[in-house]
């Protein structure tokens, strides 16, 4: 199982939220390249960037800069927040970006992910589920559609999604522990497709949970940056599991 620590961007800033709340932002660290290069030089593979304005602003907005940090670090990186068109997609991946994730679009625009997939493939296309009480989040978090988060995976697995990233929106940010109950009901849906959690991981005993059930990955923000997961325990945890 690969472990992948955040870097959530706000206004240029690393960043963590509460439950996804905008208002209940902490900046973990006001150089986003610095963080970069911290998970580079203590040898993670691989980082989870979100750009907050974009999801916001439904753009790139900190495209120049999730830019730098592939050229300036070489990390493997995927990227969601704000991914409207193929054209962003195209950029993303053309400056080397690894994985795109797309998330309120799933939701509002199904043929747009047929065409992301159709054009650069299921590896390079990732779907990113964000949910509260099990109905899918979009917008930033900002609004809430009437879809459940099984029903979207399956009709994305259908067409083709073979990655999802699924955040529980209710624990993101609060280190109480991610909502095993609802992992365990996504994989035993899914027949293609993998998952990564994301939302709520508090420790490493947590990430052991996480991989017994058989997820592809798991993202690490609050508790990494917090204290509670080092990134030796992080290297530690994806030890023998490749993604």
């Amino acid at each position: 199982m690969k472990i992948l620590p955040a870097i959530d961007i706000k206004d240029g800033q690393a960043v963590r939220l509460f439950k996804g709340d905008f208002s209940q932002k902490t900046v973990v660290n006001p150089d986003v390249l610095e963080q970069a290069r911290v998970f580079k030089e203590a040898g993670v593979a691989m980082i989870h960037v979100v750009d907050l304005d974009g999801a916001l602003e439904g753009r790139a907005a900190n495209r120049d800069l999730i830019a730098r940090i592939k050229a300036e670090t070489g990390l493997a990186i995927q990227v969601g927040g704000g991914i409207r068109s193929l054209e962003q997609i195209e950029d993303y991946l053309a400056v080397g970006i690894d994985r795109v994730i797309i998330g309120s679009m799933a939701v509002k625009n199904p043929e747009f992910v047929e065409a992301a997939l159709e054009r650069f493939g299921s590896s390079k296309i990732m779907i990113g589920i964000d949910a509260k009480e099990g109905l899918v989040a979009t917008e930033g978090w900002l609004e809430t559609s009437n879809q459940d988060y099984i029903s979207l995976a399956l009709a994305m697995e259908k067409i083709g999604v073979r990655l999802f990233v699924y955040t529980d929106v209710d624990r993101d940010g609060t280190l109480t522990g991610p909502n095993i109950q609802h992992y365990q009901k996504l994989l035993a849906a899914l027949k293609h497709a993998q998952v990564i959690a994301s939302g709520g991981i508090q420790s490493a005993d947590d990430l052991k949970e996480l991989k017994k059930l058989g997820l592809a990955g798991a993202i690490v923000g609050k508790a990494y940056y917090s204290g509670r997961i080092s990134l030796d325990q992080i290297k530690e945890a994806e030890r023998g599991y490749p993604c």
